[in-house]
């Protein structure tokens, strides 16, 4: 059973582009396509004379350097969290 797909258009830095998506993604595309416009339009407004490719290329390393610092922020976290746990669960049953 297929489910139907909507029509999206989106602004990026004055382009229109037109995506299709399920209906229950829509919100959420168009979160990021506002997001993504606002990152473009940032690196834009840095290098007026950049061209279209310059600012993709550019927002996409800016997006994808952010993406993995959270990742590698994440998995410490998760490290420091187990460990805690851990020394918890040795704590318990040193007491026990």
């Amino acid at each position: 059973m297929s489910q139907e797909t909507h029509s999206v258009v989106v602004q990026l830095i004055g382009y229109e582009y037109r995506f299709t998506c399920q209906p229950s993604e829509r919100d959420e595309l168009l979160e990021a396509a506002h997001y993504l416009n606002e990152q473009m339009g940032e690196i834009r407004n840095h290098g007026k004379h950049l061209s279209l490719e310059a600012i993709a290329v550019m927002t996409a390393l800016n997006l994808s350097h952010d993406l993995l610092r959270q990742q590698r922020q994440a998995a410490d976290a998760e490290a420091i969290i187990s460990r805690q746990v851990r020394d918890l669960l040795q704590r318990v049953d040193a007491v026990l």
